[in-house]
């Protein structure tokens, strides 16, 4: 059973065309399936952070990392908290 909020993410997606099977399952909560929604309408390859272990700020991180160019793998482990890839980010686009 999904939220309201995980189901106006579905919504929001399937509204954009982009493919919602990717996070449209319960394991992730809304602000998890914002920031892959945000992702696959940005054209990002969102496998990179469509996984549960990482929080919504995580994934935020990530996102922005793929917007800029970057090369997130460097930072996109689950073990690094979102203050920590906010800084490896910042270090990468100096």
């Amino acid at each position: 059973m999904f939220s309201k909020g995980q189901l106006k993410q579905i919504e929001l997606g399937i509204i954009s065309g982009v493919d919602v099977s990717i996070y449209a399952k319960p394991e992730f909560v809304g602000d998890q399936m914002v920031e892959i929604r945000l992702g696959l309408e940005a054209g990002v390859d969102v496998s990179i952070y469509a996984k549960p272990e990482f929080s919504w700020s995580q994934m935020r991180r990530i996102r922005w990392g793929l917007l800029d160019g970057l090369d997130v793998s460097v930072y996109a482990k689950p073990e690094f908290s979102w203050k920590q890839m906010e800084e490896t980010r910042w270090r990468l686009l100096k």
